[in-house]
């Protein structure tokens, strides 16, 4: 009895941290844009934020940026073309090897770009502040843990059989609508 009591109270803390995931983000993505300098036409996706905080701190390959990002080279290649248009970001080809392209933020826009990506990060910055320093690294270590999970399930989905699916059905449980082709479609929640 004291296992499912203990398997219910593990559960109850996962529902609640999935139910807190998609509103922390949501929450860290307005106050983002609400931040975000007056110059950008439209509000930048976590990608370009992630992308101009790599960059942030000197210029990087195309290549060396996608890995640190953990993207593919066409995603991050429009992540920065989005980041030119803005005007953010300028692009050059390598002069050591002209095949290579190297990106970094524009000069005028550094300070400008530094005090966003400072003033977005505020929430998060108060809130770790709160913490101690071993609460900090426990729940940095959290992160970590379940973001190498997460990444070891994108290549390896053994772990996600452990409930059979019926077929047709998404690897989260979740039953798609159905198109008029009979073909599965919509997303798993």
């Amino acid at each position: 009895m004291a296992d499912q009591a203990g398997s219910s109270e593990h559960s109850a803390l996962c529902l609640r941290l999935m139910q807190l995931f998609p509103r922390v983000t949501r929450g860290m993505r307005r106050w983002q844009d609400r931040a975000a300098p007056a110059p950008v036409p439209s509000p930048l996706s976590p990608r370009h934020v992630a992308a101009l905080e790599q960059i942030r701190s000197g210029p990087l390959t195309v290549g060396e940026l996608a890995s640190r990002l953990g993207l593919t080279l066409p995603t991050v290649s429009g992540v920065l073309a989005d980041l030119d248009r803005a005007g953010l970001v300028e692009r050059r080809p390598d002069p050591a090897d002209r095949r290579r392209t190297i990106v970094q933020i524009i000069p005028g826009q550094a300070a400008l770009i530094g005090h966003w990506l400072d003033g977005a990060a505020k929430p998060l910055a108060r809130v770790l502040a709160k913490l101690t320093p071993a609460e900090q690294e426990a729940f940095l270590k959290a992160m970590d843990l379940l973001e190498a999970e997460l990444h070891q399930h994108d290549t390896d989905t053994t772990g996600l059989e452990d409930h059979p699916r019926q077929p047709g059905t998404p690897r989260w449980g979740a039953v798609r609508p159905r198109r008029s082709s009979g073909r599965a479609s919509g997303t798993a929640l």
